[in-house]
């Protein structure tokens, strides 16, 4: 199986960014979550297969501070919404005008920060991701930042301890990544409520860990709820994941 073709392009600051391609047809850009890269949650398990051989062009960014994309300590590299602004400038880079939008946990909600900013795709994924999650982003952010300020001290197997394996699994800069907990912008629900294209949001059946997915497709104006096995770590590792996805795209274009 193919890792995709990593290519290089420059945030709006000048910051270097990376991105992930596999396949060919219509464009889904896909966001991964927090501490984790294109790679781990999108290729690893095989979703960007599956979705591309549907007949689509997946293109998978690195978020900054994350995975190939450059990982800078100076706090002004990390202004609110800077995510979304990286996106935007992806999808400016690349030209894209009808195409598809989604990501898990961090990169589900850098999507609605998107949208809700002018991004304009035909279709939506959100997974991993609830209603609180995006209009309150500073409970989960302490979340975060209470393990990367704490690194070492947590009881093995708890929620923190596993956390801080994967970090460790993936290569994470500790520094850079609690730089990244500074961007976070709440969405008022009057902005999600305006938000008009089918979207599907996917979230494992145990999944709270950002609130209620149902209550956040209900919040949308066009928003239909689906859930797959597992908990927010293990949702995104199962094939369902990548299923649902492909099922709710449906088959690209093909030549």
């Amino acid at each position: 199986m193919s890792d995709g073709d990593v290519h290089h392009f420059k945030g709006r600051d000048g910051v270097e960014l990376a991105y992930r391609e596999m396949g060919e047809g219509r464009p889904l850009v896909l966001v991964h979550g927090f501490f984790s890269t294109a790679m781990v949650n999108w290729v690893r398990y095989g979703h960007a297969a599956r979705i591309a051989a549907r007949g689509y062009r997946v293109i998978m960014p690195d978020l900054r501070g994350h995975g190939d994309s450059a990982k800078p300590h100076d706090a002004a590299a990390y202004p609110p919404d800077v995510l979304a602004d990286d996106g935007l400038a992806l999808i400016e880079r690349l030209g894209l005008a009808d195409y598809d939008l989604g990501g898990y946990s961090l990169g589900a909600r850098t999507t609605i920060r998107m949208l809700v900013r002018g991004a304009t795709p035909q279709r939506a994924i959100v997974a991993g991701m609830g209603l609180e999650g995006i209009v309150d982003t500073g409970g989960r952010s302490a979340h975060f930042r209470r393990i990367l300020t704490h690194l070492g001290t947590f009881e093995r197997n708890s929620a923190e301890w596993m956390a801080e394996a994967f970090l460790k699994t993936v290569g994470g800069d500790p520094v850079a990544l609690l730089h990244v907990l500074d961007t976070s912008v709440d969405t008022p629900r009057e902005a999600l409520a305006r938000i008009s294209m089918p979207t599907l949001v996917l979230a494992g059946a145990e999944d709270d860990d950002n609130g209620s997915a149902a209550a956040l497709a209900a919040a949308l104006a066009d928003g239909r709820y689906a859930a797959v096995p597992g908990n927010h770590m293990s949702a995104v590792a199962k094939p369902e994941l990548g299923a649902a996805i492909a099922d709710f795209l449906g088959d690209g274009p093909r030549g």
